[in-house]
């Protein structure tokens, strides 16, 4: 083997590892999705229950006419998505599911008239505006209540969601591509139009988009029903799909990536040779280039990006009219960014046996051109992420406290190290194009006779070594990049904070005068109980009650009751069971909360054998 020979090969191998490497980075962030999927199902609820009627145990004298769904925000359904079981887990007939008199947030349904004695579950699974699946059940008695035989099971085949979270990574991963690396080839590298691999890698974001848009759409069904993959092939939850939003979305997005395919494949086609100054198709495919291609791709691109935006977090919550257009143009500058990062890297930097040592592969304009285009995105993403950072979590606590905020701090700290990769990158542009300012003006008063002989300027002038750190610098910023497309990916998949943090409950009240008395309540005179409440949200809870003297010290008395009291006077009081754990320190440890609001915990210390003294603490659950 020569010595001309051996440098290519192993440059062949280094170039292939690194791709391998890209490859493995992509395939990486995708599992890290489906594993986030399949850790934290129960993140996919984003809509939450607010009220139900009948409430969650509630025991009636008489069978209900109908019961009544209340959520925070808009919800859809089909005819399989509320259902009752009766104690040996039989579903029941049941009328057909509606919203109340038009409240898009409200769901009812009849029930039979005939229903015997004992416990029923109703279980409901519907999607909320954000399209993604929340479950859940409640039971209520009538009668007196009966023991349950079976849980009820309210989740989809795990395949499902995994299938699902394929589809929505592969999305994302192709808009990147499909954006970002068409504008880098059409505009920012004129000679990329002539490069197979880079059209190649953007027609590939094109087949990954297309790809993954279809898995959704046709997963969207089972996976809204609950059932298996087999009901992707179910017309009735295809035709349930596309009568949603997210369907609707889906399919404008096919319709548009399809134009936008069109309009990269026309503008890459080699350009006809000049023709004589009086040809008109000349000059209509000039104006074609110059306006109509443009102008297409730039609608196009922003028309795309609403298909994720318009039926996601952004229009669901706190002002919608400027997460949307934020959201959007979030997402728009990370595809730019990406998309045309991976092309560089793939096509300008990584294959030195095409450019060293003859150059052949230029570093201008690409180069220059992108890293202006990086600033303008890197300016975008951040001014839109402090806003939908405080839009979706809300309070600083929620950032420690919430797989969200996690989440949110992770892609912060990965994009806060793409920036300086950035910024290095940046000082190495401005560097050698101002070392090739100087030596252009140096060689503007020479003989013309040399021009054709003059050495490379400029950044293709800059030495070796500074072009290998600059694309180790890249391919950082590729790995970096990905990784931040991939916590993404995890956090559309996510609750936001601002709907999944519930900070607990820690409140002192003082102990009323009429417990002011003789006997083992002697030393709560001038006392405080003090009541902590974890998670103080919906469901399961754990209330830990300290009755303390004036002194701080624990108080211990004979008996501690309570009840759960609601905001709202229809509903009834919930008995709390509360056991002691120690002189003093008594734990309700499965107090239950129907649903958010304000709440009232009633605590009735016996404080001797005939007296006994009522404490009411308020507080909020989620």
């Amino acid at each position: 083997m020569t010595r001309g020979m051996r440098p290519a090969g192993h440059r062949r191998v280094r170039l292939i590892a690194r791709l391998a490497v890209v490859a493995f980075l992509v395939a990486g962030g995708l599992v890290a999705d489906l594993v986030s999927v399949v850790a934290t199902h129960p993140a996919y609820a984003h809509a939450y229950l607010l009220e139900t009627s009948p409430v969650d145990g509630e025991v009636l004298a008489s069978p209900p006419a109908e019961v009544r769904l209340r959520f925070n925000e808009a919800v859809s359904f089909n005819q399989r998505s509320i259902q009752l079981l009766d104690v040996t887990a039989k579903k029941l007939a049941i009328g057909t599911p509606g919203h109340v008199d038009g409240k898009a947030n409200t769901a009812r349904v009849s029930l039979p008239t005939d229903l015997a004695e004992g416990t029923y579950v109703l279980a409901w699974r519907v999607t909320s505006a954000d399209s993604h699946v929340v479950s859940g059940a409640l039971s209520f008695s009538v009668g007196h209540p009966s023991a349950l035989a079976a849980p009820v099971e309210q989740d989809a085949d795990p395949a499902v969601p995994v299938v699902d979270a394929v589809g929505r990574g592969l999305a994302f991963l192709g808009v990147a591509l499909a954006l970002g690396g068409a504008l880098f080839l059409a505009v920012l590298w004129p000679a990329g139009r002539d490069d197979r691999r880079g059209r190649r890698i953007v027609w590939s974001g094109f087949a990954a988009l297309t790809a993954g848009t279809v898995v959704v759409l046709l997963v969207q069904g089972p996976y809204a029903a609950g059932t298996s993959l087999t009901g992707v092939f179910d017309p009735e939850l295809l035709g349930a799909t596309l009568s949603t939003r997210l369907g609707q979305a889906l399919l404008v997005r096919l319709v548009i990536v399809l134009a936008l395919g069109v309009a990269f494949g026309v503008a890459v086609r080699p350009s006809p040779p000049p023709a004589g100054a009086g040809t008109a198709h000349a000059g209509a495919a000039g104006v074609t280039r110059r306006v109509v291609l443009p102008a297409v791709a730039a609608a196009g691109a922003v028309a795309v990006t609403l298909t994720w935006t318009l039926a996601d977090h952004a229009q669901t919550g706190v002002q919608t009219w400027l997460a949307v257009p934020a959201t959007s143009l979030h997402l728009l500058a990370m595809a730019l960014w990406l998309g045309g990062l991976i092309v560089l890297a793939a096509c300008v930097l990584i294959p030195e046996g095409r450019r060293e040592p003859t150059r052949a592969v230029s570093l201008e304009p690409a180069l220059p051109r992108f890293s202006q285009l990086a600033q303008i995105c890197f300016a975008v993403i951040a001014v839109t992420g402090v806003y939908l950072s405080w839009r979706q979590v809300g309070t600083w606590g929620a950032l420690g406290g919430t797989d969200f905020g996690r989440l949110l701090l992770g892609k912060l700290a990965a994009v806060l190290a793409v920036v300086g990769l950035a910024a290095g990158a940046r000082r190495f542009v401005r560097r050698h194009s101002r070392e090739h300012s100087r030596e252009h003006s140096r060689e503007h008063g020479r003989e013309h006779g040399r021009e054709h002989g003059r050495e490379p300027l400029g950044l293709d002038a800059a030495p070796s070594a500074a072009v290998r750190r600059l694309r180790r610098s890249v391919m950082a910023e590729v790995v970096l990049g990905i990784s931040v497309v991939s916590i993404t990916a995890v956090l559309v998949d996510t609750a936001p904070a601002r709907i999944s943090y519930a900070p607990p409950v820690h409140t002192k009240v003082p102990v009323p005068a009429a417990a002011d008395g003789a006997g083992p309540a002697t030393g709560l005179r001038g006392g405080s109980v003090e009541v902590k409440i974890e998670p103080a949200r919906s469901g399961g809870n754990v209330a830990d009650i300290y009755l303390t003297g004036r002194d701080g010290s624990l108080v211990a008395v004979p008996e501690v009751s309570g009840e759960l009291e609601s905001g709202d006077r229809s509903v009834p009081a919930f008995p709390v069971k509360i056991s002691a754990a120690e002189p003093g320190h008594y734990v309700a440890n499965s107090m239950s909360i129907p649903f958010p609001g304000a709440w009232v915990l009633r605590l009735d210390i016996r404080v001797s054998d005939f007296d006994e003294t009522p404490v009411r603490v308020p507080f909020t659950a989620r």
